[in-house]
């Protein structure tokens, strides 16, 4: 069950204001730009300064709020079952204490509503692992629990999320011979738990809840010996969870250690003291992983998107032994899906945040149906700091908080004030993203650079990320503080949405706050913004500073730039035709440069750029620009 009680948070993020506005200037033509940046009254005519009084700053550590879980109900015999089991009590001296132990065995066959890459288990049956494009003979691969491997193929070999592919690809019979010859090359390197990446705790954990959902993969083409053998090896690892769970590195290890405790408690014998154990420690480690508002700490998708299929696998466990799922875990179901429906444009793909690639939109749709939410999405996840604004059929989304701490971090970005434009399924306006696909066709030596400012559709000074980027996939000093102010504005032309954010990246250094305002029409065909740099002090300092204001264009859009370099022509594949420009008295010039984005199957694509740069005074400036569909 849920307490609604709260632990102490855990990282500043943007609490949103909103309110309508009865104002709103609009310019219909063609050449337009917004108007000249002179401060906030700039943008929207005749707001007063007690709207910008009602803004919020969050101090470090105050926006992700950790919903705190109670232990399920159990009665006293379970309680004292639970911690009997946790002391170290044997499950058969708990469950039978009269009785000899018995051998291991499953109790049911699950069958899960989660569907694998068909592509990636045909080409296991072909003898190659498919692990973002990039193609491995299995005879060639290394199991051993020390080998060195790039992060995705780590995840794959150790932590066996290829059954899921191998399912995908045909019938069962089909693709058993190829998984129990695997399987067994596996045990052969991993004779005995030992270090290394086979033994983390994630991947210990996906292990063996893929061995138990997938277990007529791993056990029918065995032969009798093979198959005691590999009965054992699963209770074996049951055991190292049971003892080690709680060493991961993060809670979503934990998690899916938790879970293949559970799943073992659930479809093994004498499983009860090792589910009961299991569900208490998933109830806490679910708290410590996910915000009042559904988001994770990561502030990652893909750790989303993980955390939801999780839990998809462990509700089928409990049906195939005809349990209900536990309270806990449906509505963890219900409050993981709209977050990360909040991500995804209007071509159905997902965006490209904290180390994710854009996830084709046939695998989030399947993910969702697996999980049987039906919902929407967010337009403001308060928490998890990702604002969304559906115009017509046109998204835009806006990354409105702090980076996640470091210790929640796998492939933390310094994203903060990137946005991402969608329009009627057309990407114009990306970020890079594909950092935590590095090791595939991602070169792993451009995973630092992928998680950069720069990297994103935001604004960068003097080449400096807004939060410092380690090269262990940590991340360091930087935006503490986020404000966030959301309105509708009004006026008889029609009406738009109007975001305004700020951040404190580069204060400590240049003395400098980043504040970034969009509009964008409720039609979706005009997006007018505003990047400005306040001092941070009372008085600004002397001399100038370089800027840069990236636009990382979609793929598929075609630029030209001005003769005047004041903007450019986006000729987008779907027909339209959009033009960029910015104000005459900024002193920055637009130009165009090279890029890459990372798609949904983990491959870099060259795209394009348009860069705003130029020097400004460090006593701060502002940079309007305009965004609009023509014709």
């Amino acid at each position: 069950m849920v307490d609604a009680t709260t632990r102490q948070p855990e990282r500043a993020s943007a609490s949103v204001v909103e309110a309508e506005s009865p104002e709103l200037e609009f310019d219909d033509q063609a050449s337009a730009v917004p108007l000249n940046a002179g401060g906030e009254e700039a943008l929207v005519a005749g707001e007063s300064a007690a709207h910008f009084a009602k803004r919020e700053t969050l101090e470090p550590g105050r926006s992700l709020v950790v919903s705190d879980f109670s232990n399920p109900a159990h009665n006293a015999v379970e309680r004292l079952i639970r911690v009997a089991y946790r002391l170290g009590v044997p499950p058969s001296t708990l469950a039978s204490p009269f009785s000899k132990p018995t051998r291991p065995r499953l109790l049911a066959a699950v069958e899960t509503p989660l569907t694998g890459d068909r592509a990636g288990g045909v080409a296991l049956r072909a003898g190659h692992f498919l692990v973002h494009g990039v193609k491995a003979p299995i005879a060639q691969m290394d199991f051993a629990p020390a080998a060195h491997l790039t992060a995705p193929f780590e995840r794959a070999l150790h932590g066996f999320t290829w059954l899921r592919d191998i399912a995908a690809s045909g019938p069962k019979e089909q693709g058993a011979p190829t998984a129990s010859r695997i399987v067994q090359a596996w045990l052969d390197a991993n004779p005995k738990p030992a270090k290394g990446p086979a033994w983390r705790v994630e991947n210990v954990g996906l292990r063996l809840l893929n061995w138990l959902v997938h277990a007529p993969l791993v056990l029918s083409a065995a032969d009798k010996r093979q198959r005691k053998d590999r009965l054992e090896a699963i209770a074996t690892t049951a055991r190292w969870l049971d003892r080690n769970v709680k060493n991961s590195s993060d809670r979503l290890g934990e998690i899916a250690g938790w879970c293949g405790i559970i799943a073992a408690g659930l479809l093994m014998p004498e499983g009860r003291p090792r589910r009961l154990f299991g569900e208490a420690g998933l109830s806490r480690a679910l708290g410590e992983l996910v915000a009042d508002d559904g988001g994770t700490l990561s502030r990652s998708p893909l750790a989303q998107m993980d955390a939801i299929m999780l839990l998809v696998d462990l509700s089928a466990c409990y049906r195939a032994v005809e349990r209900d799922p536990p309270e806990l875990i449906e509505h963890m179901l219900e409050l993981l899906v709209p977050p990360l429906l909040t991500l995804v444009h209007s071509d159905g793909a997902l965006g490209s945040w904290q180390g994710a690639g854009a996830v084709r939109h046939d695998r989030l749709a399947a993910l969702i149906d697996a999980s049987g939410v039906r919902t929407r999405p967010l337009a403001n996840v308060r928490q998890w700091g990702y604002q969304r604004v559906l115009a017509s059929k046109s998204t835009l989304i806006f990354d409105a908080a702090p980076p996640p701490l470091s210790r929640h971090a796998r492939f933390g970005c310094a994203s903060t004030l990137a946005f991402e434009f969608c329009a009627k399924g057309q990407r114009l306006i990306v970020n890079c993203g594909g950092a935590a696909f590095a090791g595939g066709q991602v070169p792993a030596r451009i995973e630092q650079g992928l998680r950069a400012t720069a990297a994103h559709s935001t604004l960068v000074l003097d080449d400096a990320n807004s939060t410092a980027v380690h090269i262990n996939g940590r991340l360091g000093a930087g935006v503490n503080e986020v404000e966030v102010d959301r309105r509708t504005l009004k006026n008889a032309q029609g009406t738009a949405t109007r975001i305004e954010a700020s951040h404190d990246g580069y204060a400590a250094r240049y003395g400098l706050v980043h504040r970034r305002v969009l509009i964008l029409r409720d039609n979706g065909s005009e997006l007018r913004g505003e990047d400005l740099l306040v001092p941070s002090g009372k008085r600004g300092k002397r001399g100038k500073i370089g800027f840069a204001i990236r636009f990382h264009i979609g793929p598929g859009v075609e630029l030209r730039l001005s003769e005047d370099k004041r903007g450019a022509g986006l000729a987008a594949s779907d027909g339209s035709y959009w033009q960029f420009r910015i104000s005459g008295d900024d002193g920055g010039e637009v130009s165009i440069e090279e890029s890459m984005w990372v798609d949904g199957n983990g491959r870099p694509q060259p795209i394009q750029q348009l860069v705003i740069q130029g020097m400004t005074s460090r006593s701060g400036g502002s940079f309007s620009w305009l965004l609009k569909q023509m014709g």
